[in-house]
């Protein structure tokens, strides 16, 4: 070993002193603080996150729902004023199926879509 190696050596040996000094010095009060914030830090973190997720969702879905109603409403009234043999007669009751069916279409559009399982992005 050369003299540069040997003070490198020297160095580094101080320094993991110096830090297990440190260690030593630690008091139950600062590992009782530690626990807490680490706790903190697991548990409110994801739960904020989770509030965030879960109050845009449900604004998300509540304005989509809302806007989806007046489509199906407008397209229910354009069918009864616009189609001529629904208006009357045996065929009243076509422009509901029509409109049943093309809200049935767009539910199973929307379940088949949904691909988000957890709430947690997991690191990669």
């Amino acid at each position: 070993m050369s003299v540069s190696d040997t003070s490198d050596l020297e160095q580094r040996l101080a320094r993991q002193a110096a830090k297990a000094n440190q260690a030593d010095d630690v008091s139950v009060g600062d590992i009782i603080d530690y626990v807490k914030a680490y706790a903190k830090q697991e548990t409110l973190g994801p739960l904020k996150g989770a509030g965030n997720w879960l109050g845009f969702g449900f604004a998300a879905a509540a304005a989509l729902g809302l806007g989806l109603v007046f489509l199906l409403l407008g397209l229910l009234r354009l069918l009864q004023t616009e189609w001529e043999r629904s208006a009357a007669g045996n065929l009243s009751w076509l422009p509901y199926l029509i409109v049943l069916v093309v809200a049935a279409g767009l539910l199973a559009l929307t379940l088949m879509r949904i691909k988000k399982a957890t709430l947690h992005k997991e690191p990669k």
